[in-house]
């Protein structure tokens, strides 16, 4: 499904759709990323269409919702600032960002095809492309934009069933290069911990600043340390 009559575009070498949508969400996520964000998000756009077009799990996804997932999964990062939140991890803030961006779309071209479903995907798949243990379980569309995101940072030999080849890979990193993507991705993680730290206690960004950022710290803010002083009475 999607919003409406697919073409497609070669990008890095791989064909993938193209839509009114899709060249939309690209050119968003452009404004509000720096390079290195911005060539991330197009590798796993493209490594994601890659592995999902070889494996029979992910064959029946919604293109258009994988498309614009893996296209706006970051958009918690952003580099002006304007969508980023006080209160909420980066990971909300980017699912945010991308529906009211889709709504926002939809009520401008008149487009109906974004249904509360769809809209539900697209959030999920970017509010939980960090939380391994739970997005593997979720929808083709919301799996298939973890796998483009993971083969980032895993390589092609430890894509599932070794989907995405090195000759893919080569030629999408080509046209969007690395750009020392993990030394970025720490310094982004590092300044959320020092921005707003209450955000990052419960996830993986927590783990740079116990590790990198001076007068962080974990303790006491962990799930065991709220657990152990519940206040109610036989609890212990």
């Amino acid at each position: 499904m999607s919003s409406s009559k697919s073409s497609t575009q070669v990008l890095g070498g791989i064909t993938v759709p193209k839509t009114p949508v899709i060249t939309a969400a690209i050119a968003y996520a452009r404004a509000h990323s720096d390079d290195l964000t911005y060539n991330h998000i197009m590798r796993t756009f493209l490594f994601g269409f890659c592995i999902a077009s070889k494996l029979p799990s992910l064959q029946a996804r919604d293109t258009e919702v994988h498309a614009v997932s893996a296209i706006m999964h970051d958009l918690g990062w952003d580099s002006t600032g304007e969508l980023i939140s006080q209160d909420k991890r980066f990971e909300v803030d980017g699912a945010d960002a991308a529906r009211n961006f889709l709504r926002h779309f939809q009520k401008e071209k008149g487009d109906d095809a974004w249904n509360q479903r769809r809209l539900q995907l697209v959030w999920d798949a970017i509010a939980l492309h960090t939380s391994f243990s739970i997005v593997k379980y979720k929808e083709p569309e919301v799996v298939a934009t973890w796998m483009g995101i993971l083969a980032d940072f895993m390589g092609p030999d430890n894509s599932p069933e070794r989907a995405l080849t090195w000759a893919e890979y080569e030629g999408i990193v080509k046209e969007y290069p690395r750009l020392k993507l993990v030394t970025g991705m720490k310094e982004i993680f590092c300044g959320f911990c020092k921005t707003k730290p209450e955000t990052t206690y419960d996830n993986m960004v927590g783990t740079f600043g116990e590790k990198y950022v001076d007068g962080y710290t974990l303790k006491g803010n962990m799930a065991v340390d709220i657990f152990e002083t519940c206040p109610l009475p036989d609890s212990f």
